[in-house]
Protein backbone atom coordinates (compact mmCIF):
# COMPACT_ATOMS: atom_id res chain seq x y z
CA UNK A 1 0.00 0.00 0.00
CA UNK A 2 1.45 3.39 -0.98
CA UNK A 3 2.26 5.80 1.83
CA UNK A 4 0.03 8.88 2.04
CA UNK A 5 1.50 12.10 0.70
CA UNK A 6 1.63 13.60 4.20
CA UNK A 7 3.88 10.76 5.38
CA UNK A 8 6.28 11.38 2.50
CA UNK A 9 6.71 15.04 3.42
CA UNK A 10 6.81 14.85 7.22
CA UNK A 11 9.88 16.34 8.88
CA UNK A 12 11.59 14.79 11.90
CA UNK A 13 12.18 16.94 14.94
CA UNK A 14 15.22 19.14 14.24
CA UNK A 15 18.33 18.43 16.28
CA UNK A 16 20.38 21.51 17.11
CA UNK A 17 24.08 21.55 16.31
CA UNK A 18 26.29 24.47 17.28
CA UNK A 19 28.68 25.77 14.64
CA UNK A 20 32.22 26.84 15.49
CA UNK A 21 31.07 30.44 16.07
CA UNK A 22 28.09 29.38 18.19
CA UNK A 23 25.42 29.72 15.50
CA UNK A 24 22.61 27.20 15.98
CA UNK A 25 22.02 24.89 13.02
CA UNK A 26 18.88 22.78 12.60
CA UNK A 27 19.69 19.26 11.41
CA UNK A 28 17.59 16.27 10.37
CA UNK A 29 18.09 12.56 9.72
CA UNK A 30 16.10 9.88 7.91
CA UNK A 31 16.70 6.18 7.37
CA UNK A 32 18.52 3.36 9.14
CA UNK A 33 21.08 4.80 11.59
CA UNK A 34 23.58 2.13 10.49
CA UNK A 35 23.15 2.70 6.74
CA UNK A 36 25.69 4.54 4.55
CA UNK A 37 25.26 8.29 4.97
CA UNK A 38 24.42 10.90 2.35
CA UNK A 39 24.94 14.47 3.57
CA UNK A 40 22.41 16.75 1.82
CA UNK A 41 22.91 20.53 1.66
CA UNK A 42 20.25 22.78 0.13
CA UNK A 43 20.45 25.87 -2.05
CA UNK A 44 20.11 29.62 -1.53
CA UNK A 45 16.71 30.71 -0.14
CA UNK A 46 15.65 27.09 0.31
CA UNK A 47 15.85 24.65 3.24
CA UNK A 48 16.16 20.92 3.88
CA UNK A 49 12.43 20.25 3.53
CA UNK A 50 11.97 22.30 0.36
CA UNK A 51 15.09 21.04 -1.43
CA UNK A 52 15.21 17.38 -0.39
CA UNK A 53 11.90 16.20 1.08
CA UNK A 54 9.27 17.80 -1.16
CA UNK A 55 11.28 16.87 -4.27
CA UNK A 56 11.54 13.15 -3.46
CA UNK A 57 15.26 12.98 -2.70
CA UNK A 58 14.89 11.77 0.88
CA UNK A 59 12.32 9.18 -0.19
CA UNK A 60 14.50 7.82 -3.00
CA UNK A 61 17.74 7.86 -1.03
CA UNK A 62 16.26 6.05 1.96
CA UNK A 63 14.54 3.50 -0.32
CA UNK A 64 17.95 2.88 -1.89
CA UNK A 65 19.37 2.03 1.52
CA UNK A 66 20.99 5.29 2.59
CA UNK A 67 20.72 7.34 5.73
CA UNK A 68 20.19 11.02 4.90
CA UNK A 69 21.73 13.73 7.08
CA UNK A 70 20.58 17.24 6.16
CA UNK A 71 20.78 20.69 7.67
CA UNK A 72 19.15 24.06 7.25
CA UNK A 73 22.13 26.21 6.36
CA UNK A 74 22.63 29.30 8.54
CA UNK A 75 20.23 32.01 7.42
CA UNK A 76 17.66 29.40 6.35
CA UNK A 77 14.88 27.22 7.71
CA UNK A 78 14.96 26.68 11.46
CA UNK A 79 18.63 27.59 11.81
CA UNK A 80 19.78 30.93 13.21
CA UNK A 81 19.69 33.85 10.77
CA UNK A 82 22.44 36.41 11.39
CA UNK A 83 22.05 39.76 9.60
CA UNK A 84 25.81 40.44 9.34
CA UNK A 85 27.59 39.69 6.08
CA UNK A 86 30.65 38.59 8.04
CA UNK A 87 28.71 35.53 9.24
CA UNK A 88 28.40 34.08 5.73
CA UNK A 89 31.81 33.53 4.18
CA UNK A 90 32.15 30.40 2.06
CA UNK A 91 34.64 28.95 4.54
CA UNK A 92 32.14 29.47 7.37
CA UNK A 93 29.40 27.66 5.45
CA UNK A 94 31.72 24.75 4.66
CA UNK A 95 32.84 24.52 8.29
CA UNK A 96 29.17 24.38 9.34
CA UNK A 97 28.74 21.17 7.32
CA UNK A 98 31.92 19.73 8.79
CA UNK A 99 30.67 20.57 12.31
CA UNK A 100 27.41 18.73 11.61
CA UNK A 101 29.31 15.67 10.40
CA UNK A 102 31.54 15.78 13.48
CA UNK A 103 28.59 16.08 15.85
CA UNK A 104 26.87 13.09 14.26
CA UNK A 105 30.17 11.14 14.26
CA UNK A 106 30.01 10.69 10.48
CA UNK A 107 33.48 9.77 9.26
CA UNK A 108 32.53 8.43 5.82
CA UNK A 109 29.75 9.81 3.62
CA UNK A 110 28.53 10.76 0.19
CA UNK A 111 27.49 14.37 -0.42
CA UNK A 112 24.69 15.91 -2.45
CA UNK A 113 24.28 19.67 -2.73
CA UNK A 114 22.32 22.01 -4.94
CA UNK A 115 23.21 25.59 -5.95
CA UNK A 116 24.62 27.21 -2.79
CA UNK A 117 24.81 23.72 -1.26
CA UNK A 118 26.85 22.55 -4.25
CA UNK A 119 29.22 25.51 -3.96
CA UNK A 120 29.68 24.68 -0.27
CA UNK A 121 30.13 21.05 -1.25
CA UNK A 122 33.07 21.90 -3.51
CA UNK A 123 34.84 23.20 -0.40
CA UNK A 124 33.79 20.30 1.82
CA UNK A 125 34.93 17.65 -0.64
CA UNK A 126 38.24 19.44 -1.13
CA UNK A 127 38.74 19.81 2.65
CA UNK A 128 37.65 16.28 3.60
CA UNK A 129 38.70 13.89 0.80
CA UNK A 130 39.21 11.15 3.39
CA UNK A 131 35.59 11.49 4.57
CA UNK A 132 33.61 12.26 1.39
CA UNK A 133 33.81 9.35 -1.05
CA UNK A 134 31.67 10.84 -3.82
CA UNK A 135 29.68 13.99 -4.38
CA UNK A 136 26.82 15.21 -6.55
CA UNK A 137 26.98 18.96 -7.10
CA UNK A 138 23.87 20.33 -8.82
CA UNK A 139 23.49 23.78 -10.34
CA UNK A 140 26.96 25.05 -9.42
CA UNK A 141 28.46 27.74 -11.68
CA UNK A 142 31.94 29.14 -11.92
CA UNK A 143 32.44 32.85 -11.29
CA UNK A 144 31.79 35.28 -8.44
CA UNK A 145 29.15 33.82 -6.05
CA UNK A 146 25.57 35.09 -6.58
CA UNK A 147 26.90 37.60 -9.10
CA UNK A 148 23.55 37.74 -10.90
CA UNK A 149 21.76 39.05 -7.81
CA UNK A 150 21.43 42.87 -7.83
CA UNK A 151 22.25 43.66 -4.19
CA UNK A 152 21.46 47.37 -4.58
CA UNK A 153 17.91 46.63 -5.69
CA UNK A 154 17.41 44.23 -2.79
CA UNK A 155 18.63 46.86 -0.30
CA UNK A 156 16.27 49.47 -1.77
CA UNK A 157 13.38 47.00 -1.68
CA UNK A 158 14.04 46.31 2.01
CA UNK A 159 14.55 49.98 2.85
CA UNK A 160 11.43 51.49 1.33
CA UNK A 161 9.73 48.98 -0.92
CA UNK A 162 11.32 50.25 -4.15
CA UNK A 163 10.20 47.80 -6.86
CA UNK A 164 12.82 45.34 -8.10
CA UNK A 165 13.18 45.51 -11.88
CA UNK A 166 16.02 43.05 -12.49
CA UNK A 167 14.45 39.76 -13.63
CA UNK A 168 16.94 37.43 -11.95
CA UNK A 169 16.70 39.35 -8.69
CA UNK A 170 12.90 39.17 -8.93
CA UNK A 171 13.19 35.39 -9.23
CA UNK A 172 15.38 35.15 -6.14
CA UNK A 173 13.01 37.33 -4.11
CA UNK A 174 10.04 35.25 -5.28
CA UNK A 175 11.89 32.13 -4.17
CA UNK A 176 12.61 33.72 -0.82
CA UNK A 177 8.97 34.61 -0.31
CA UNK A 178 7.78 31.18 -1.43
CA UNK A 179 9.68 29.26 1.24
CA UNK A 180 8.15 29.63 4.70
CA UNK A 181 10.38 31.13 7.38
CA UNK A 182 12.82 32.89 5.06
CA UNK A 183 14.22 36.24 6.16
CA UNK A 184 15.23 38.44 3.22
CA UNK A 185 17.63 40.50 5.36
CA UNK A 186 19.63 37.43 6.36
CA UNK A 187 19.72 36.22 2.75
CA UNK A 188 20.93 39.65 1.63
CA UNK A 189 23.70 39.39 4.24
CA UNK A 190 24.55 35.94 2.91
CA UNK A 191 24.85 37.24 -0.64
CA UNK A 192 27.03 40.13 0.54
CA UNK A 193 29.24 37.77 2.53
CA UNK A 194 29.64 35.33 -0.36
CA UNK A 195 30.54 38.11 -2.79
CA UNK A 196 32.82 40.09 -0.49
CA UNK A 197 36.08 38.69 -1.90
CA UNK A 198 35.15 39.54 -5.49
CA UNK A 199 37.15 36.54 -6.67
CA UNK A 200 36.21 33.58 -8.80
CA UNK A 201 34.79 30.78 -6.70
CA UNK A 202 34.94 27.83 -6.96
CA UNK A 203 38.53 27.92 -8.21
CA UNK A 204 38.89 25.48 -11.13
CA UNK A 205 42.65 25.37 -10.59
CA UNK A 206 42.09 23.84 -7.13
CA UNK A 207 39.35 21.31 -7.83
CA UNK A 208 38.52 18.46 -5.43
CA UNK A 209 40.12 15.15 -6.42
CA UNK A 210 37.26 12.84 -5.42
CA UNK A 211 34.68 11.56 -7.96
CA UNK A 212 32.07 14.28 -8.55
CA UNK A 213 28.93 14.31 -10.68
CA UNK A 214 28.09 17.85 -11.78
CA UNK A 215 24.45 18.25 -12.85
CA UNK A 216 22.75 21.34 -14.26
CA UNK A 217 19.48 21.97 -16.06
CA UNK A 218 19.49 22.25 -19.85
CA UNK A 219 17.61 25.59 -19.51
CA UNK A 220 19.87 26.99 -16.79
CA UNK A 221 21.97 30.01 -17.81
CA UNK A 222 24.93 28.69 -15.80
CA UNK A 223 25.19 25.38 -17.61
CA UNK A 224 28.44 26.12 -19.46
CA UNK A 225 30.11 27.23 -16.24
CA UNK A 226 29.07 23.95 -14.63
CA UNK A 227 30.48 22.01 -17.57
CA UNK A 228 33.76 23.88 -17.16
CA UNK A 229 33.99 22.90 -13.51
CA UNK A 230 33.28 19.27 -14.38
CA UNK A 231 36.11 19.37 -16.90
CA UNK A 232 38.45 20.92 -14.33
CA UNK A 233 37.80 18.27 -11.67
CA UNK A 234 40.19 15.29 -11.97
CA UNK A 235 37.32 12.80 -11.58
CA UNK A 236 34.47 15.04 -12.67
CA UNK A 237 31.67 14.19 -15.05
CA UNK A 238 28.65 16.12 -16.21
CA UNK A 239 24.93 15.32 -16.41
CA UNK A 240 22.56 17.67 -18.21
CA UNK A 241 19.19 17.68 -16.44
CA UNK A 242 16.68 17.66 -19.29
CA UNK A 243 14.20 20.52 -19.65
CA UNK A 244 14.98 22.11 -16.28
CA UNK A 245 16.09 25.58 -15.20
CA UNK A 246 17.97 26.59 -12.06
CA UNK A 247 14.88 26.83 -9.89
CA UNK A 248 13.06 23.59 -10.75
CA UNK A 249 15.98 21.22 -11.36
CA UNK A 250 15.95 19.68 -7.84
CA UNK A 251 12.56 18.11 -8.56
CA UNK A 252 13.76 16.24 -11.64
CA UNK A 253 13.39 12.46 -11.51
CA UNK A 254 16.21 12.15 -14.05
CA UNK A 255 18.50 14.12 -11.72
CA UNK A 256 17.68 11.85 -8.77
CA UNK A 257 18.20 8.72 -10.84
CA UNK A 258 21.55 9.95 -12.15
CA UNK A 259 22.70 10.67 -8.59
CA UNK A 260 21.62 7.25 -7.32
CA UNK A 261 23.38 5.53 -10.21
CA UNK A 262 26.52 7.53 -9.47
CA UNK A 263 26.49 6.62 -5.77
CA UNK A 264 25.85 2.96 -6.62
CA UNK A 265 29.06 2.71 -8.65
CA UNK A 266 31.14 2.18 -5.52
Amino acid sequence: MAAPLSALTEMPEPQQVYAADGTRLATYTWGDPDAPVVVAVHGFASNARDNWVLTGWVRDLTHAGYRVLALDQRGHGLSEKPHEASAYGIRTLATDVESVMDTYLVDDAFYVGYSLGARVGWEVVRDLPHRIGRAVLGGVPDGVPLARLDLGQVRAFLADGTPVTDRTTQNYIALTERVSGNDLRSLLALAEGMRSSGTVDPDPTDAPARPILFATGSKDAIIEGSRALASAAPQGRFFEIPERNHFNAPGSRAFREAALDFFAEV
